[in-house]
């Protein structure tokens, strides 16, 4: 499918004369506004005033259902009865949805008293809401004080509060270096030579000398301006989704050795060698591009760019900044979405596009964390894994699929145990706390910085123990971004409830049991290998409905994969889903590589400081190996491979 909106003339698009709704909301009451096209992956409708917004139940889904449980060998049970959209009688029309991605609130064309509504909503909510942030941002401001007051006395008594850091010396060394580069900058700056001018005038862009070019280290949000200040350029590019939603998609590049595409119409010195294979790079939750960019040589993109991909930085819907083809910040539409909207309309739109411009059949896709997540839950048989066509190979880095035990913290447990309907009184049918948006356009760069570390490190445990503390102020610049409540609600909600993002409790229950037999099995010195009947939810007939959606996640239009795991993370159980693929309960699955780095934590896999050698290094070669056969040959081999691959040439 293309990532332009549908139209009245889409030949793809399924007709159906009504509206029935699971959970509706909004200035209709009970009922939704008529629709007559839906895209057929039910991600997409198309209303009688040419507006999109995101999925609704339909009265045809019956006939979808008819079909899965054909495929899925059981039956697939109603959740309720439709009500007709008009005339306010029940169909009898039975519909389903799956447990883990129950059906979002849908809502009407905004009137003057749902306008006013919204504004009631996001007044109250917004208190409520930032009455929360407020407790957590204190809360982290106290959990500091014992470290701080700790660090002061250490260095009232002549000590180096630092000195237990793994790269503490390292790490000194390069606050020294970028010291003497600012000074270098400013005397440049007052004492200009030509060259220096030509730097100076173009903005930085010039590369007579690299680490100079971008000027006098600052705090910005700003993935331009870093990659400057190595050498490397930024373009800009917006992608349209299949619902209308206008998301930012980068392009890193060596100006000095610009990546060459067929369709610019010149081959330039090295004809089709020049050439570089595409890779897409896609942000974990609450964070945007820009993480992959906030670590000077170091930082992912910048590496890879480097080594001669050709590196394009994907962000999810609303970003920095929400824009929609139609619908306004302040319509609850243009909020109604979650994960799987992230998953089946993003990812495909961001990746159609890296492709038509490169003239590439397929793409590297590299994720972190939560975009492991939405690939994950794209891919999967029951949602739109026709895309996997289009990657050479998934890389997950502290992949996002099984909760960990941050989880069961008592003010997670909160927003996992309270209904619907307070979740959105408290945090609103909008953007989730936007006075964080707020702040970031308002709070001197420094302070939100130290403020955006002390919060995310009393939230979720994440230290800086492994990274360059010099620049941490850098990597909270990106975040956090403009996200739906929707998205949090299935976060916090169904996800922190059934612990995997696409199993249920039910099934996760039985397939821990079938781990343990395995386990007793092997300690008793029997035969380990995993049996045919794996420990997921057999696809039996059941009345049961978290039965939905058992068995195996994946089919044979599954990409291979790769995965680097985080052996020290709180927040993801990455050795589950290690285990998962590794005992054949995905057999569709090719796991190309895996890896498990026991002292990282969730964000060491982009920021510690031996990240190179630890992750990306084997990242480059496994993107390399997975290039199909016949374009290896029009592209450029990347730089520093290893033993074979770097023989092939």
């Amino acid at each position: 499918m293309s990532a332009c909106p549908l139209t009245a003339a889409s030949t793809s698009s399924l007709e159906y004369e009504s509206v029935s709704l699971v959970e509706v909301g909004g200035d209709n009451g009970d009922s939704a506004y008529r629709a007559f096209k839906i895209t057929p992956n039910g991600t997409t409708m198309k209303a009688q005033d040419n507006l999109l917004f995101p999925s609704v139940l339909l009265s045809g889904t019956r006939k979808l259902n008819v079909l899965r449980s054909e495929e899925w060998g059981y039956e697939i049970l109603p959740s309720r009865s439709s009500q007709d959209s008009e005339s306010g009688t029940r169909t009898g029309v039975r519909t389903s949805t799956h447990p883990l991605f129950p059906p979002l609130p849908v809502y009407g064309p905004p009137t003057m008293l749902g306008r006013i509504k919204n504004v009631i909503s996001r007044v109250t909510s917004g208190i409520l809401s930032l009455s929360f942030l407020s407790a957590i941002v204190v809360g982290s401001v106290m959990h500091s004080l014992p470290a701080f007051a700790s660090d002061t006395l250490k260095r009232i008594k002549g000590g180096d509060p630092d000195a237990s850091r793994p790269f503490n010396k390292i790490e000194k060394e390069r606050a020294k270096e970028r010291k003497a580069e600012d000074a270098g900058w400013e005397a440049r700056r007052k004492n200009p030579t030509n060259a220096d001018r030509e730097d100076l005038e173009i903005g930085g862009k010039g590369t007579s000398n690299r680490k100079l070019a971008g000027g006098k280290d600052k705090l910005l949000c700003d993935i331009g301006y870093y990659a400057r200040r190595v050498g490397l350029e930024v373009e800009e590019f917006k992608v349209e989704t299949e619902d209308g939603f206008l998301i930012d998609l980068q392009h890193v590049f060596d100006p000095d050795d610009p990546p060459y595409y067929p369709n610019e119409g010149t081959e330039g010195d090295n004809g089709m060698k020049r050439r570089k294979y595409p890779v897409l790079l896609m942000h974990g939750l609450l964070q945007s591009s820009g993480a992959f960019c906030v670590n000077d040589d170091d930082s992912l993109a910048f590496y890879l760019c480097r080594s001669g991909y050709d590196v394009w930085l994907g962000n999810n819907r609303c970003g920095m900044k929400p824009t929609h083809t139609v619908l306004e910040y302040s319509d609850p539409r243009m909020w109604a979405w979650n994960i799987r909207q992230m998953g089946t309309l993003d990812l495909p739109a961001l990746i159609d596009r890296v492709l038509s411009i490169t003239s590439f059949k397929k793409v590297g896709l590299v994720c972190h964390s939560q975009g492991a997540t939405q690939t994950l839950v794209a891919l999967a048989k029951e949602q739109r894994p026709e895309i996997g066509s289009k990657i050479s190979v998934f890389c997950a880095l502290a992949p996002a699929v099984y909760a960990g035990p941050l989880l069961d913290k008592a003010y997670f447990k909160f927003m996992r145990v309270i209904p619907p309907s307070m979740f959105r009184a408290m945090f609103g049918i909008h953007a989730f706390i936007p006075f964080m948006m707020m702040m970031h356009s308002t709070v001197p760069a420094k302070i939100y910085g130290v403020l955006g570390y002390r919060v995310f490190w009393f939230l979720f445990g994440w230290d800086d123990r492994l990274w360059d503390k010099g620049l941490r102020d850098r990597f909270f610049q990106f975040a956090p971004v403009y996200v739906s409540a929707e998205t949090l609600r299935w976060w916090l909600g169904g996800f922190a409830r059934h612990k995997c993002i696409l199993s249920t409790q039910t099934e996760n229950q039985e397939a821990e049991e079938e781990e343990e037999r395995e386990r007793e099995r092997e300690r008793r010195g029997g035969d380990s290998t995993p049996e045919t009947e794996s420990g997921e939810a057999s696809p039996t007939p059941s009345n049961s409905s978290d039965q939905v959606g058992g068995g195996a996640w994946y089919d044979d239009r599954c990409p291979p994969v790769a995965l680097w795991i985080a052996g020290n993370d709180d927040l993801v159980d990455g050795l589950r889903l290690l285990r998962r693929f590794a005992k054949g309960r995905e057999p569709f699955v090719d796991l190309v590589h895996a890896e498990v780095i026991e002292e990282y934590g969730h964000l060491d896999v982009i920021w510690a400081m031996d990240v190179v050698e630890k992750v990306f290094v084997e990242l480059k070669e496994v993107l390399w190996r997975c290039v199909d056969d016949d374009v290896r040959d029009e592209v450029v081999l990347p730089r520093g491979l290893r033993g074979r691959e770097a023989s092939e040439e």
